[in-house]
């Protein structure tokens, strides 16, 4: 069965942070799914195939870098993987996620870099 396309998933176990950027991308004109865990992305990619994927690195359970590892696997680059996360670069597995995705974003993140890399669509 063909999935449904949407321009942007947004993953992040912390649902305010995930809806508060989704709304961001809604307004200007995206179309935008959240899930709350990796797994719940995984579950909604099987429906509705997601042109980039917004996803918080530091997660319970499968993190973002495990996330990322089989979202390459799965799209390989035909998806743009950004990582948004509120750890520094010295992690490890923060640095291997950095190293993974196309894009990456410290927490807080100011709408203005949302923009820059998602400029609001015209009406």
């Amino acid at each position: 069965m063909d999935s449904d396309l949407i321009d942007i998933l947004v993953v992040d176990d912390l649902p305010d942070a995930a809806e508060s950027l989704a709304m961001l991308l809604e307004i200007d004109g995206y179309s935008v799914r959240t899930a709350f865990s990796a797994q719940e992305a995984l579950d909604l990619i099987e429906s509705a195939t997601p042109l980039c994927v917004l996803l918080d690195i530091t997660m319970p359970g499968m993190d973002g870098l495990d996330l990322a590892r089989h979202l390459r696997a799965k799209f390989a680059d035909d998806v743009i993987l950004v990582a948004v996360t509120g750890n520094s670069g010295s992690e490890p597995r923060i640095n291997a996620t950095f190293a993974l995705v196309d894009h990456h974003f410290i927490k807080p993140v100011h709408p203005d870099d949302i923009r820059r890399l998602f400029p609001p669509r015209a009406a």
